[in-house]
């Protein structure tokens, strides 16, 4: 395999295992389209980044950053409902960027690239920092795993039991945004969300607890991402869409599997 399908490879792999644990995180705490959220204004992060001359990713991982904050003030207020905070944020971000994009002197911009993703121009630099990021939100999250868990459970009781509910909600939120900077340039700002809340859904199918859920995830992803690259190498289809339409077909067998052949 040529250099660069190495580098893809890994990078696919390094964000699966990411997206997985915290997709299902997402998934338990019924914030989807939360995802949806930090992706869209993370086009808003790519300007900056190119505005202020730093790397996109850390002015992507930023601007998420504030952005989650925002989402989990934002989510103890009565005055908006969530889910209207959540689009007005959504689509203010990613409007907002685009005008600041059209508006660098001087910067010639690839959109597709930043839009879809493109894995296969992936950088040893890009690399280490999709494997560094990686291993940070894996470490945190094995810390939390248990309070993350009972707070999705039920986040009530889990405050009566003593976990610090607030640190751990933003915690999560945190970590979903440093996961949204890093697989930025796998699958692009309008897929990144699907990479994080698809593969739950294939893997709860098969998913007897939540550990097991958040393990298949991460196999899911994984496989589609090898799937997803093949197909672009065989068919010359864009790497990141392919990868997110593996992810879909998986999750449609997976829901197709009758729950006796699951069972045994």
């Amino acid at each position: 395999m040529d250099d660069f399908l190495w580098r893809a490879a890994l990078a696919g792999v390094g964000v699966a295992a990411m997206t997985g644990p915290v997709g299902c995180l997402l998934v338990w705490r019924r914030m989807a389209f939360f995802g949806d959220t930090l992706a869209h204004a993370a086009l808003l992060g790519v300007a900056l980044g190119l505005l202020l001359g730093v790397n996109v990713m850390v002015g992507v991982a930023a601007t998420s950053a504030l952005l989650a904050v925002l989402l989990a003030a934002s989510a103890r207020q009565r005055l908006v409902p969530s889910d209207t905070v959540l689009a007005i944020l959504s689509h203010g971000g990613l409007a907002a960027g685009v005008i600041v994009l059209t508006l660098l002197p001087g910067v010639r911009v690839d959109l597709m690239g930043f839009l879809f993703g493109d894995i296969l121009a992936v950088t040893r630099g890009d690399l280490i920092l999709i494997l560094a990021v990686g291993l940070v939100v894996l470490t945190v999250l094995a810390v939390i795993w248990r309070q993350a868990l009972a707070v999705a459970v039920d986040e009530d009781l889990a405050r009566a039991d003593g976990v610090a509910a607030d640190r751990i909600n933003l915690t999560v939120v945190l970590l979903a945004a440093l996961v949204v900077a890093a697989a930025i340039k796998v699958v692009g700002i309008l897929l990144v969300a699907a990479l994080m809340i698809m593969p739950a859904a294939a893997a709860r199918r098969f998913a007897r607890t939540p550990e097991h859920m958040a393990i298949g995830t991460v196999v899911v992803g994984v496989a589609a991402v090898f799937f997803g690259l093949a197909a672009s190498l065989a068919w010359d289809t864009p790497a990141g869409p392919s990868i997110v339409a593996a992810i879909a077909l998986l999750v449609v067998l997976a829901w197709l599997t009758p729950r006796r052949a699951i069972s045994q």
